[in-house]
């Protein structure tokens, strides 16, 4: 059996590298005929073996281009999932037929539990998640991000049934927050907990609760509560949790990873990030006043290159400043090669390079980094260079936004022809019929959205 597994392993590893020197195997799973795929000469019981061997979702996408038995055994032993677009999939599909998917799909002969869920804006049901969490009871994560349809009931629902559960991740949800009940649902010998965030939500909790939770998660190590829990309180919770590295939204500890401003913060504030936390990996700066027409005050550049200068490690990042340089962009980008997410907005998009006077273009195009997944950016270009230029930096990424840009109608023509695989969609104005005011592209193994409202041309 030990030659199988080492024969199965040669040749999925063959397969890794062909689609490493070969970028055009690299495409979606879904879209791959299977019909033009051999049959595998394994037993299920081997691919079964190996396939739980391999952890990175890279490798796992390049085993299931092997064959039609390596695709369906790789889709049957998957115990993560993530969908951070909902325009990556069709509109018939909503959370509630997903999570039904999701029973069928984890019971037959291969792993008998998901594990993982993290969803951005998706429309989730209470339904859905108390399903989930009455059927699976080994399930470990889930991330709401942006998401809507819930309430704390099915956050309840949760905390009752999922005794493995390491992260419960609730943010920015547009939800019912009914009561802050649920936080007294995690059963008395419930302590594996890692992350628990509900920052966002306003209604009341029991602090008695949250006391007893923090004391019995030894491993818990990022805390965001909300706003109802005091200093006072904030303070007796560090003290039977000593071991956490991240408390509410932001740390002073050196081993901080992670950064969000909503209160005001200035230069001197980012300079300081920028000296005390190397190891920082995300960062959110804010304006106090997005509705502000005449922006004065705000950060600049400077904060934001010595934050890149001083964290080399910064891999996701939403700045919104009242101005910027190219050369500025530049920096950054060369100070952190490591960004997923880059997202850049100047208050007064129509300005440009304020020590040039050049429009921002060269920024545009300075923003390539080898693992660049989200790209979105606010600010005044002239052309449609920056968008065409370097289009193979569009292979790697998941998802471009554009707003307060200079570009044509016919530069997203070309970008749509040069990238049949992506999906081109112009938001536009009624007085605009040359230049697209707003420009979103993304990836979709569900092609062309048949759901766009009138304001949306498809490219």
């Amino acid at each position: 059996m030990d030659e199988i597994y080492s024969s199965v392993f040669l040749r999925i590893f063959s397969c890794f590298e062909s689609t490493k020197l070969n970028p055009t195997l690299k495409k979606p799973r879904e879209s791959v005929d299977l019909s033009e795929l051999t049959q595998s000469t394994f037993p299920d019981e081997v691919l079964e073996k190996v396939l739980s061997l391999v952890q990175s979702h890279k490798d796992r996408n390049s085993a299931s281009l092997g064959c039609k038995d390596w695709y369906n055994a790789e889709r049957w032993t998957r115990a993560k999932l993530f969908i951070g677009n909902c325009y990556s999939v069709s509109p018939e599909i909503r959370i509630g037929v997903l999570i039904f998917r999701l029973g069928l799909m984890f019971l037959p002969k291969f792993t008998p539990f998901p594990e993982e869920l993290r969803l951005k804006r998706m429309a989730v049901r209470d339904e859905s998640l108390e399903f989930l969490a009455k059927s699976f009871h080994g399930f470990k994560v889930l991330s709401l991000l942006r998401c809507d349809g819930f309430s704390t009931d099915g956050i309840s629902s949760i905390a009752s049934h999922c005794k493995s559960l390491t992260e419960l991740d609730i943010q920015e949800n547009g939800m019912d927050d009914i009561s802050g009940s649920w936080l007294s649902c995690f059963p008395d010998d419930f302590a594996s907990l890692e992350v628990l965030n509900f920052a966002s939500l306003n209604s009341e909790i029991s602090i008695d609760a949250l006391k007893r939770l923090v004391s019995r998660c030894k491993s818990l190590r990022v805390l965001k509560v909300n706003k109802n829990v005091t200093l006072s309180q904030l303070q007796r919770l560090l003290v039977r949790a000593p071991q956490l590295i991240e408390l509410g939204t932001g740390c002073f500890l050196p081993e901080l990873t992670s950064r969000q401003s909503l209160t005001p913060v200035k230069e001197e504030g980012l300079e300081a990030v920028g000296t005390s936390c190397p190891l920082l990996e995300e960062l959110r700066v804010f304006p106090a006043n997005p509705f502000e027409e005449d922006i004065v005050h705000g950060v600049t550049e400077s904060g934001f290159v010595a934050v890149s200068t001083g964290c080399p490690k910064l891999q996701y990042v939403l700045y919104f400043c009242r101005q910027m340089t190219n050369a500025a962009v530049a920096m950054i980008v060369h100070n952190c090669p490591d960004f997923t997410h880059f997202r850049l907005c100047i208050m007064n998009p129509g300005q440009p390079d304020y020590m040039t006077s050049e429009p921002m273009d060269e920024a545009f195009g300075a923003l390539y980094a080898k693992n660049l997944e989200t790209l979105s950016v606010a600010f005044a270009g002239s052309s449609d260079w920056a968008l065409l230029s370097g289009l193979e930096k569009y292979e790697s990424m998941r998802c471009l936004w554009m707003s307060a840009c200079s570009v044509t109608m016919n530069g997203c023509r070309l970008l749509a022809q040069e990238k049949p695989r992506l999906n081109v969609e112009v938001i536009k104005d009624e007085n605009s019929d040359d230049f697209a005011d707003k420009l979103y592209v993304h990836r979709s193994v569900a092609g062309p959205r048949r759901d766009v409202p009138p304001f949306v041309v498809t490219l």
